[in-house]
């Protein structure tokens, strides 16, 4: 790359300040400092994963007479699940529980902690759902909610 400039080796930016480096220094310094680099993580790691906590992948597929949900819950246990039905929504919660304890013999002293995460997710059908017609079932990491259609009334439109 050519240049219509001498280059003097010699020059180097502490003998040749330039107006904007103090406030760029400053500028630097403010990012790289604690909260703002904190913050500044936590927006990427936000943008890597917009939604760490949604849960699971769900399908809804339609037929003539049923509609089949299919949760994956890879790792759940069945005790973990909870379904609820309201009106025409089905939603289905998976609880985590998480135990940890540690043990020092040295000092004899034990520490214990729990945490609790719930993910849910809500799914509206465009028909009522009967409670008790539902049938589900939980088999390898896949959940299986199988819901009958209502039929609806036909009404006849008179001349």
């Amino acid at each position: 790359m050519s240049s219509n400039f001498p280059i003097d080796p010699n020059n180097n930016k502490e003998n040749n300040p330039q107006p904007f480096n103090g406030f760029m220094r400053l500028v630097n310094q403010f990012f790289q400092e604690k909260p703002v680099k904190n913050f500044l993580q936590q927006m990427d790691e936000f943008f890597q994963n917009p939604f760490p906590n949604t849960g699971f992948p769900v399908t809804v597929n339609e037929t003539g007479d049923f509609t089949i949900i299919k949760a994956e819950l890879a790792g759940v246990n069945k005790e973990q699940i909870q379904l609820d039905v309201y009106d025409h929504y089905l939603t289905i919660s998976v609880n985590y529980q998480e135990v940890m304890t540690e043990e020092d013999t040295n000092t004899n002293t034990f520490h214990t902690s729990k945490t609790f995460r719930k993910n849910a997710r809500s799914i509206s059908l465009s028909h009522r759902i009967d409670e008790k017609s539902i049938k589900a079932s939980y088999q390898n990491g896949l959940l299986t909610i199988i819901i009958p259609r209502e039929k609806g009334k036909k009404i006849i439109i008179e001349d």
